[in-house]
């Protein structure tokens, strides 16, 4: 009999995850639509472009497209309910504990693989989402000039002083955090709690409740901003005048507004930072040290400018 478990992505499920292979592995990524796609293995199946996401927050996969389940081995499998952003009902699965997959030449086990029962996701351009264990357990460089992802090992990597270092943290749960600045209206900076949502095209998500530091924007448009598990998301855009990130500011960026109760699962987040940010810059996420490192690239554009 399957056995019924709900997950919260807000409560984390915390698995010790055993990687094999050496460091310093260089594996290739995807961009395309601002977002930062992988490809896995488990067993003999490929599937390509999975999405890396720091809001996933426990070591394993969520993979959405249905058509690999008759090629992924679900023996034991039991049935699970996912709940995420959005205002539906949480979506079915299927879970299979205690497995391994690999990424690159990196294998990783005592993972946790979820199988979405459900076409939510039909015709997205993923076909599914990883996070914690990459991240969570390697210093993770993204070169978005040459599209490789290259893992460092968190003991021993130091970045070199072209790179800048912002403070980053986490609070209840392995989703990082940082301390970023925005001029909506250009009054002066505010200092803003937000979380890095690196599955998010938005420049930022600026969460709208109560107890807002902020003005909106003046002039907004009414827009679908995504789905996610839990169903579609409605919010607005509206253009602000800096985002301002450590020593860099980008000018005259489009914000996305959201209601905080649907879009975030986080406590007191005040905003979030997506890919259409950090896409600018090549980026190193090291959590173990507490610190995300950036370095303006290609896509580096007229209106960003060093403070």
């Amino acid at each position: 009999m399957k056995i019924k478990i709900t997950l919260i992505f807000a409560v984390i499920l915390q698995i010790h995850s055993y990687v094999y292979g050496q460091y310093e592995q260089a594996i290739p990524i995807n961009t395309d639509r601002d977002i930062t796609l992988v490809t896995i293995k488990i067993g003999e199946t490929i599937i390509p472009n999975i999405l890396l996401d720091t809001g996933f927050s426990w070591d394993g996969i969520i993979i959405y497209n249905p058509s690999y389940r008759d090629s992924i081995d679900l023996s034991g499998a039991v049935q699970v309910s996912l709940g995420g952003a959005g205002s539906g009902n949480a979506q079915q699965a299927l879970m299979i504990d205690s497995a391994k997959f690999s990424i690159g030449n990196v294998n990783l086990t005592n993972q946790r693989i979820v199988l979405l029962q459900s076409d939510l996701y039909k015709g997205f351009p993923t076909n599914g989402i990883i996070g914690y264990s990459i991240l969570g357990h390697y210093v993770v460089e993204i070169d978005y000039d040459k599209n490789i992802l290259t893992l460092h090992s968190p003991e021993t990597y130091h970045a070199d002083s072209s790179w800048t270092s912002i403070p980053m943290y986490f609070k209840d749960n392995h989703i990082p955090w940082v301390d970023a600045s925005v001029s909506i209206n250009k009054e002066k900076p505010i200092l803003l709690s937000m979380y890095i949502d690196l599955a998010a095209r938005d420049v930022l998500v600026l969460l709208e409740k109560p107890s807002m530091k902020f003005t909106l924007p003046e002039n907004t448009t009414d827009v679908l901003l995504g789905t996610g598990l839990s169903g579609d998301i409605y919010g607005k855009n509206g253009e602000i005048a800096e985002l301002i990130m450590g020593p860099f500011s980008l000018k005259k960026v489009m914000a996305s507004i959201a209601s905080a109760e649907v879009r975030s699962k986080q406590k007191d987040a005040d905003a979030i930072l997506g890919s259409g940010s950090l896409k600018k810059f090549n980026i190193i996420f090291d959590y173990k040290s507490g610190k995300l490192f950036l370095k303006p690239n290609s896509k580096h554009e007229n209106n960003s400018r060093t403070r």
